[in-house]
């Protein structure tokens, strides 16, 4: 297993900390890949799994019901018709539309089946036993098992009074961190953090620390993006996904932009290969869609307001959320209110052990959303 590592990748290891005993775990993540419990979307999302009859509600794992775009499903309908090609320019194309319209060159772009791949093998390049994970909590749990599987600490920094990341507090967390992460906005509590919060975590940040912006989000809120601090040249490596309003969550596309030497640190513990070319047709014409981000990100927010506006009015408290999920403090432990709404079939999301009673919840359509609120007050009565 560890001729898998080349000689250079076990002397860096051997610098964050690693022993030669670790090499054996760590050239078995490699090759197991996806088989690692942790390593995909699918498997956080097994922990919002239950039990329900299939035409109930689900709005448990963040999942954008309209799926992909007219433009998208089209386009991967007509690449089936080469899939007994490799096409290698379809990932080529995804990469050349991000870094035009991010304006960074192609060289600082890595398309990837999803984002998950790259937060993980981030997690793997710059953390160790001597070298932390520094991460939200409550915040998306993906990269702390991946932390927890090569043996490096996960510092967890709770969020501040507002529910953004309190990045001075990130910053403090360990003088040695080797990867802080920043879900923006926040999974699962919907919230932003200010963009000159973030540029002062990047300013400020431990020498050496490697900064993750995770901006699957983003395009909900309509936030700023931060990939201007990857065109400076920043120690800043941003995820995209598809996977959310993009509606692709099945399709698996992605992306990790960032210098090439951090990029090739992250790829080179588990190399690309080829990617899904339906999904690389649906992304790029998700791209080139001038309306779709807008037109999406109003028809959520409007959902997602109307929803707030009926917590709000039955004196519920939540927490605000900019994105297309939000937590509700249902006063009990959530696990008891989520099997009552499975019982009145509407699945919504898990609880984080931090907020044992706040219970995350996805916005759907608002027809779903509308037999969320009926069903809610049943079980909170």
């Amino acid at each position: 297993m560890t001729a898998l590592l080349t000689d250079e990748q076990k002397r860096e290891f051997m610098k964050r900390g690693f022993s030669r005993r670790n090499f054996g775990r760590i050239a078995t993540m490699l090759t197991a890949g996806a088989a690692m419990p942790f390593y995909n979307e699918s498997a956080l999302a097994q922990l919002s799994r239950v039990e329900a009859p299939v035409d109930s509600v689900w709005i448990n794992s963040n999942e954008n019901p309209l799926g992909p775009s007219p433009e998208a499903r089209e386009a991967a309908r007509k690449m089936i018709d080469f899939g007994g090609r490799y096409r290698f320019g379809e990932a080529g194309r995804v990469r050349t539309l991000l870094s035009e319209q991010e304006g960074v060159k192609a060289s600082y772009v890595e398309v990837h089946a999803g984002s998950s791949g790259p937060l993980h093998q981030a997690v793997l390049a710059f953390c160790s036993p001597s070298k932390p994970f520094v991460t939200a909590d409550p915040g998306y749990e993906a990269g702390a098992k991946a932390a927890g599987f090569i043996g490096a600490k996960t510092l967890r920094v709770p969020l501040a009074a507002d529910y953004s990341h309190d990045v001075k507090a990130m910053a403090a967390a360990s003088p040695d961190a080797g990867l802080i992460y920043i879900c923006n906005p926040n999974n699962p509590t919907g919230t932003l953090t200010k963009k000159s919060d973030i540029e002062w975590l990047v300013a400020n940040k431990p020498k050496g620390a490697i900064v993750m912006i995770d901006e699957a989000y983003t395009h909900i809120a309509g936030a700023p993006f931060n990939t201007d601090l990857v065109a400076a040249d920043k120690d800043v490596v941003i995820l995209r996904t598809f996977s959310k309003i993009y509606g692709m969550a099945g399709l698996r596309a992605g992306a990790a932009i960032a210098r090439p030497d951090l990029l090739s640190k992250i790829v080179g513990l588990s190399p690309n290969g080829m990617m899904p070319i339906t999904a690389m047709a649906a992304a790029s014409a998700s791209l080139e869609s001038k309306t779709l981000v807008p037109e999406r990100r109003k028809l959520i927010g409007n959902v997602r307001e109307d929803v707030l506006g009926f917590l709000e009015k039955h004196n519920f408290k939540y927490v605000p959320s900019v994105s297309n999920c939000f937590m509700i403090d249902v006063k009990r432990p959530g696990r008891e209110v989520q099997n009552a709404m499975v019982k009145e079939k509407v699945v919504i999301g898990r609880t984080w052990d931090v907020w044992p009673t706040y219970v995350r919840v996805t916005v759907g359509t608002q027809d779903e959303m509308n037999k969320f609120k009926a069903a809610f007050l049943k079980v909170m009565a």
